[in-house]
């Protein structure tokens, strides 16, 4: 039983070190002993401490007072009260503190006042307006028509946000069905292969079809006007200025075909002495160039 009064008393602290870290002088410890007592003061809007904006901006604020047992969490839940610093009335007070008990009991077990506490400033952040402590007839209907206006417009949110869950819900089924299709494939049986071929087969028919009609315009379209591709040679020999042996040959045959006749008097004066027969060149002496010429012996 110490021991797990030990226990206690420690998990106890560290949740009073996390509130005061969270809440700074908000939070206050009125009882340093165990029983501990914790006090939070709760405001709809936090102004960062300025108290003269605290007061402009909030409308209602309480105090969340709280009374440790020795053996919370795990086994008692906390026990808790309200003061009313501004702008509730104690029926509000009652419907509060139905709150802060609702979320306590919701995390029974772990260290809950956090959670609480955060409850308690969502109701008055849904409340924060002036004259919630008037007990008046005409006040009490007032509240009760704007309660009704604001459960509203939450349910319409709330069946908004589950419709976008259901639709989101819908294009996931479908996106995973894709998916499966795809990664199962289509099963192989006599039907399935049947249409597959029958498909096949005419994609390949149609194709064949459109190039024979392909290719018969073009033969039509272009007989006769097809120019014979040159060769390398022939592209190379016509770029160099080359003859070619056909074409030497083709010329030579037009030549010896050639039946016309000279006009002696078209050639002109002729120097005879060009073609004189008579002259001997024997008399020309190559020995002596031929044998200077030789290498000298060494």
């Amino acid at each position: 039983i110490e021991v797990m009064s030990d226990q206690h008393l420690e998990e106890q602290e560290m949740e009073a070190e996390a509130l005061s870290a969270i809440f700074d002088t908000a939070f206050e410890i009125r009882s340093s002993s165990q029983p501990f007592v914790w006090a939070v003061k709760l405001v709809p809007v936090d102004c960062g401490g300025d108290e003269e904006d605290e007061e402009a901006a909030n409308h209602v604020m309480v105090k969340l007072v709280v009374n440790v047992p020795l053996d919370y969490p795990e086994v008692s839940l906390p026990v808790m009260d309200l003061e009313i610093i501004k702008g509730l009335s104690d029926d509000n007070k009652r419907e509060l503190l139905a709150v802060a008990n609702n979320e306590a009991e919701a995390n029974a077990g772990t260290p809950s006042i956090f959670a609480v506490c955060e409850a308690v400033r969502a109701w008055l952040a849904d409340n924060n307006v002036k004259g919630m402590d008037d007990a008046s007839m005409h006040a009490q209907m007032m509240r009760k028509q704007k309660e009704a206006e604001r459960r509203e417009a939450q349910a319409a949110q709330q069946f908004e946000a589950q419709k976008k869950i259901d639709e989101m819900t819908e294009a996931e089924k479908e996106e995973l069905a894709v998916r499966k299709r795809r990664e199962e494939g289509t099963p192989v049986n006599d039907v399935t292969f049947a249409a597959w071929w029958a498909k096949f087969t005419l994609e390949k028919e149609l194709e064949q079809s459109a190039a024979n009609d392909e290719g018969g315009s073009e033969r039509a379209g272009g007989k006769g006007e097809v120019e014979e591709k040159l060769t390398g040679f022939q592209i190379f020999s016509e770029k160099a200025g080359i003859f070619s042996l056909e074409k030497l040959e083709a010329a030579a045959e037009e030549l010896e075909n050639d039946t016309s006749a000279l006009d002696p008097e078209e050639l002109g004066d002729v120097d005879e002495d060009l073609f004189d027969d008579d002259e001997d060149l024997d008399d020309l002496d190559f020995d002596d160039e031929d044998e200077s010429e030789e290498e000298p012996e060494i």
